[in-house]
């Protein structure tokens, strides 16, 4: 499918109201198909598949089979590649404050703000040194990750997985295979040099979140240089704790896992 082939299929998977609140549900996270069907009581099952059919068409939905369920992720590539192809970072700037303020005029108070959150960003930059040649750190940070990523939305005994490629997910599937969390989405890879990704990392709510991964050797060792920025309402507590996370993920857990192969539960006992 060529690149207008693909916006032209976008553009008529967002028209329909059903399939616009179809994505907003996946928003948070995946579904099955099951509970979707439930949100729309005044539409036959048959309609809602029909529906998820065409955004699966289009790319804006991923299926996969998880046991006896068909769980749906959403995936905002799509819209992303259409934002892209209008603006630059500078109209982008510019939109974002004028929304931001026809938020406010017509909401008056934003509930958010008022419960602790601020319009605000952060910057978040680190570097890690790992005695180990760059493939095995890349394969660490990529196809070992359950071994080491020790943070969890979706309970104790959750899988992690990472699909390297554009377009691929770093999730989080439950012990009972209902509950899912997306930690990122990948939007350039270039093996074993760079990952960039975007995700909310445990944020919710008005949040633009984007990391990435720089790998070099140096000295005999591979570097990691990690930037996180973030922005949109943000609680204040969020840039510390990130900024710790971080360093904990990276300069304990995957260095001590790639210099030792002591995994993330191996370290806690």
């Amino acid at each position: 499918m060529t690149n207008d082939e693909e916006l032209t299929a976008t553009f008529k998977a967002l028209t329909h109201p059903t399939r616009r609140e179809i994505l907003d549900l996946l928003k948070d996270g995946p579904k099955t198909t099951g509970y979707l069907d439930e949100q729309f009581e005044d539409i036959s099952r048959y309609a809602v598949m029909k529906h998820l059919s065409q955004l699966e068409e289009a790319n804006l939905v991923l299926v996969r089979r998880e046991g006896r369920s068909r769980m749906n992720y959403l995936n905002a590539v799509p819209i992303q590649r259409m934002y892209d192809r209008w603006m630059d970072k500078y109209q982008a700037m510019n939109a974002s404050s004028l929304l931001s303020l026809k938020s406010t005029l017509e909401r008056g108070t934003n509930k958010m703000e008022t419960q602790g959150y601020k319009h605000d960003t952060f910057q978040i930059e680190q570097e890690i040194r790992i005695q180990a040649p760059i493939d095995q750190v890349f394969k660490s940070l990529t196809e070992d990750i359950n071994s080491w990523w020790a943070y969890r939305l979706c309970g104790e005994g959750s899988t992690l997985s990472f699909e390297p490629e554009v377009g691929g997910r770093f999730i989080e599937v439950g012990a009972s295979g209902e509950a899912g969390a997306l930690w990122g989405t990948i939007t350039f890879i270039n093996a074993p040099y760079e990952i960039r990704l975007n995700g909310l990392l445990g944020m919710q709510g008005a949040v633009n979140s984007a990391y990435s991964y720089k790998l070099r050797e140096e000295d005999g060792e591979t570097v990691i240089a990690l930037s996180h920025h973030a922005s949109g309402l943000l609680d204040p507590e969020w840039h510390s704790a990130h900024d710790g996370g971080w360093k904990e993920l990276l300069g304990t857990f995957l260095k001590q896992y790639v210099e030792e192969g002591m995994t993330y539960r191996e370290l806690q006992k």
